[in-house]
């Protein structure tokens, strides 16, 4: 019978930093663990204070070492015994003073063989972890931006004694077609021996028990026995629908040894999508580095993972994307118990290299091998681990890559490979072993996301058009016409890589890759939402949000902490709408297999990158409900079709209706409803689609044309609503309606001068007149950008910098007073809506610093917290006894546009109304400084 000891508890503790092999003869402390020194708060507190990421308040790297004296029963000596570290660093372990030996994995557990070295019940247990001198960097799983770089025991801690013959590192093979699992195993103690499995149940059906088998297993000459297993008839397939799980009690010559788990499936790769079981689905994938900042480190436990994955799923979220980093077993057991399709990938993000390669580190390479092949065995059982990837943004040897792919393909076929996420960057490929492909773009100008980063120019789609549904990726996937490749011309470039720059070899006139594997979009999305400082409070445990509080007292510095909440608020609403705008754009693409975002939460590193709808401990920030979130990322998207959220009155609006779809969650006979209404409920169309849903995919619903009203005295907002009936599958876009109205005259009128010349302004604004300031050009300005900024505006100005390409703009969206009376013939709401992009996209908001605190724009550009500037679009001032109302739109050169005409309509009528009475102060001086010549802005 298998004996176990839980050894989580107190044990003693010291930080004493030893030569090597040498232990301390004392311990004058204790700990708790599992843990970490940080959490419990050892060692000398840190007085740092971060802006690129959260602070360890304890930050320690070196030694720490854990004793233990544990009582073995007297009957157990002789057995064989092993002691497990579920979870930690590296370690070094003595018993009873004597070395036992050093293990160096950052993913799987650390297990020792002890058997030799129990002699007597009581056994002295010393464990050294030191959290540096990795064999390799160690990517998320290390990294201060995301769990810190902890020192301690956070997983299981338990010492194992065997019967004289038992079995480990089983692994099961199970074949939904032969109703069967076959199950490999090492056999220890004997040649033969007899294997049985007892009540093997099935979660889906407990009732259908399968009977007990028993076989003899013979090992071969490396110890492998293996031994299959009936399964009967009726089988149950497990994936996300229906998350079916066999559970298995197992023995060895009647001695109890344990359980396994395993779930039929087959996740494979047909074409240019994915299927599970025979059946396509589309991955809805997030990026997951592990952040956990209430203790620093990843969960063990399985109902907090239930707990977390639940949260992802309640988005729509059904496949997560581990970067550089693999979760501990509990995550997979939590997915396999959920149906989240899982994706760890090993702890790299660097060059791999043959050995004649230049700058070749072949103990680190087979570090990296070694701990794939160990990842593949103690997690392969799970059915979630579905697909296994190489590394991060990797490059080097392309025949050196798939020959590692090829390695573990021949040793575990139970899922899918690929060489890396983004590899080679600007420059892709595939590979004869990849099973699918993942990155953000087929050649420089083919781009797969709708965001980016100014040093990865261009620009994405959401970033550079007019807001619109008409996006997809289809045409880039596979072009109509193909680049023609010219001869080899191999250059070095320099390219940004993680935080910061890196030097490669490419192919610079190479046409781009045409995939034949299916295709999945790498982090996308990256719109950042300024922090709210409320959730500083909730950094309860190690790590602290101390670039919060830094971030929070430089808003005041300006004068501009009272609208914290609003910038959160207004920024996050604008981010929520861009997210929208990139999962439809690859909801509507055929080709498209997958999306993995980059976030679901936020980041809380590499600058402080808060792009999540929900903060970093996976909780709502009140900018998005999750129902709210699955109208448009869900197993079943209604997608409309259109070219603007801007409508005229008397056009006919026209859209095209579309489904992507994963047949289970829908009747193969349905019909699609549509509605467009008012904001105040009055019905402009209806109308319904029959659906025959006869296969997965991207299905063509119909179209719809609404006559929009002839007349009507006001701008409207306006509803498409979709739906199915009978379902909870809904979407809902808001757009504008504006009646056609001619431009009016920009030019002075009786009671109001309205001007682009700052000196007639000032003129005007002496003698105590109404001023309507349009200035061309802005000295002290920022441009005006629609989009929020990507990921974090200091950490890609300084690669920017670096890599000598322009920065970006860094802004974050609109903060609109809109209950304005000068906004009072434009409707708003209080964040930037489409009908303000031509506005935006041709201003130069003014930075308006000097002005004291207090002093609000009518819209206001939210900065970024590393610049926090204040900018404005639209304000109005008192200057000397005159009232100044400045626009820094050019809205002459958008005459065209039917809000643009509508908005200046409404500025004029304000102008000239008695409400048009300013109460904030300006200067002349302030003024010109503004106005005048023209000046590089802060950077």
């Amino acid at each position: 019978m298998l004996t176990m000891y839980d050894l989580s508890g107190v044990w003693d503790f010291s930080m004493a930093q030893m030569i090597k092999g040498a232990c301390p003869t004392a311990f004058n402390d204790t700990i708790s663990l599992p843990g970490t020194t940080s959490l419990a708060k050892k060692g000398t507190p840190n007085p740092s204070r971060e802006t690129s990421c959260l602070t360890d308040a304890y930050a320690f790297e070196g030694q720490a070492w854990f004793h233990k004296t544990v009582y073995v029963r007297p009957d157990l000596l002789g057995l064989p015994m092993k002691l497990t570290l579920e979870r930690t660093r590296l370690t070094t372990l003595w018993i009873n003073g004597k070395r036992v030996g050093s293990c160096d994995s950052l993913c799987t557990p650390h297990v020792y063989d002890i058997s030799e070295y129990v002699t007597k019940p009581l056994v002295d247990i010393t464990i050294l972890v030191e959290n540096t001198g990795y064999p390799t960097k160690g990517g998320h799983l290390t990294s201060p931006d995301t769990q810190s770089n902890w020192n301690g025991i956070t997983g299981e801690i338990k010492l194992e004694v065997f019967p004289e013959v038992y079995v480990d590192h089983i692994q099961a093979y199970p074949s939904l077609e032969e109703k069967n699992v076959t199950l490999t195993m090492q056999l220890h103690g004997a040649k033969t021996a007899v294997f049985s499995a007892d009540g093997i149940t099935c979660e889906e059906n407990e009732e259908d028990t399968i009977p007990p088998f028993q076989a003899q297993i013979t090992a071969d000459e490396t110890g492998k026995a293996s031994v299959t297993i009936p399964l009967g008839e009726t089988i149950y397939a497990w994936s996300e629908y229906s998350p079916a799980l066999y559970l298995m009690t197992y023995r060895v010559n009647d001695h109890d040894i344990g359980t396994l788990s395993f779930g039929l499936r087959q996740f494979c790769a047909d074409g240019s999508r994915f299927t599970i079981n025979g059946q396509p689905t589309m991955l809805r994938g997030k990026h997951d580095g592990m952040i956990f900042p209430r203790t620093g480190y990843a969960p063990t436990d399985v109902n907090e993972w239930i707990r977390i994955l639940q949260i992802a799923k309640n988005y729509g979220i059904n496949h997560y994307r581990f970067h550089t980093c693999c979760p501990p077993d509990a995550a997979f057991t939590a997915a396999d118990i959920l149906g989240i399709y899982m994706e760890p990938e090993l702890p790299f993000w660097g060059t791999i290299t043959a050995k004649t390669d230049e700058n070749h580190n072949e103990t680190e390479q087979q570090y990296l091998i070694q701990l794939g092949e160990k990842m593949l065995e103690t997690f392969g059982n799970h059915p979630s681990f579905v697909m296994f990837s190489l590394g991060n943004e990797l490059w080097g040897n392309p025949e050196r890559i798939g020959e590692i792919l090829r390695h573990y393909k021949a040793m575990d076929n139970r899922r899918l490979y690929t060489q890396g996420c983004n590899n080679f960057q600007h420059f892709p490929l595939t590979l004869p072993e990849d099973d699918y492909y993942v990155g953000v773009r087929l050649s420089k100008e083919r781009l797969l996301r709708g965001s980016y980063g100014m040093c990865d120019a261009p620009l994405g789609h959401v970033q550079t058009e007019r807001p619109n549904t008409m996006h997809n990726y289809d045409d880039i996937i596979f072009p109509k016409q193909t680049e023609d490749t010219p001869e080899d011309d191999v250059q070095e470039i320099e390219i940004q890589y993680g935080t910061g720059v890196k030097k490669v070899k490419v192919n610079k006139s190479a046409g781009g890759l045409i995939p034949t594997k299916p295709v999945i979009t790498h982090e996308i999305g990256q719109y950042e939402v300024y922090p709210d400082f409320h959730e500083i409070e909730k950094y309860t445990g190690p790590l602290k949000a101390r670039n919060f509080e830094i971030f929070r007292e430089r808003l005041a510095a300006k004068g501009m902490l009272s609208q914290a909440d609003d910038f959160f608020r207004c920024s996050g609403a604008l981010a929520a709408a861009c997210y929208k705008e990139e999962i439809e754009a690859a909801m509507r693409s055929q080709y498209v297999a997958g999306f993995q975002l980059l976030d679901l939460q936020d980041f809380s590193g590499q600058g402080t990158a808060l792009v999540g709808m929900l903060d970093a401990f996976m909780e709502n920030k009140g900018l998005i409900t999750p129902e709210e979130w699955r109208m448009f990322c869900s197993d079943c998207v209604l997608l409309a079709q259109f070219p603007s959220y801007v409508c005229i009155t008397g056009e006919m609006f026209v859209a095209k209706i579309s489904l992507r779809t994963t047949l289970p969650t829908l009747p193969q006979h349905c019909t699609a409803e549509w509605l467009m209404v008012t904001e105040n409920g009055e019905t402009l169309g209806e109308g319904s689609f029959p659906i025959t849903a006869e296969s997965a995919g991207l299905i063509e619903v119909g179209s719809i044309f609404c006559r929009m009203p002839e007349e009507t005295a006001h701008p409207l907002r306006m509803h498409l609503i979709l739906s199915i009936t009978d379902t909870d599958v809904c979407n809902a876009y808001d757009l504008m309606l504006y009646p056609a109205i001619g431009m009016p005259p920009l030019e002075s009128r009786e009671n109001l001068c309205m001007t682009e010349n700052l000196e007639e302004a000032l003129s005007q604004l002496a003698k105590g007149g109404r001023v309507l300031y349009l200035p061309t050009e802005t000295a002290q300005s920022i441009p005006g950008f629609y989009c929020t900024d990507f990921w974090c505006y200091p950490m890609f100005r300084d690669i920017c910098n670096w890599m000598n390409k322009p920065v970006a703009v860094g802004t974050m969206g609109l903060c609109i007073q809109a209950d304005h009376p000068a906004l009072a013939q434009f409707p708003t709401q209080e964040f930037s809506t489409p009908q303000w992009y031509d506005i935006v996209s041709n201003a130069d908001c003014a930075i308006l610093d000097e002005t004291p605190e207090g002093f609000t724009p009518i819209v206001q550009m939210i900065d970024n917290f590393e610049r926090n500037h204040k900018l404005g679009l639209l304000w109005e001032a008192k200057v000397g006894s005159g009232s100044l109302l400045v626009c820094t739109s050019r809205l002459s050169s958008i005459a065209t546009r039917p809000e643009v005409r509508w908005f200046a309509k409404s500025l004029l009528a304000y102008a000239v109304s008695e409400a048009f009475q300013p109460e904030q102060e300006m200067t002349a001086e302030q003024l010109r400084r503004i106005f005048g010549e023209k000046e590089k802005p802060e950077a």
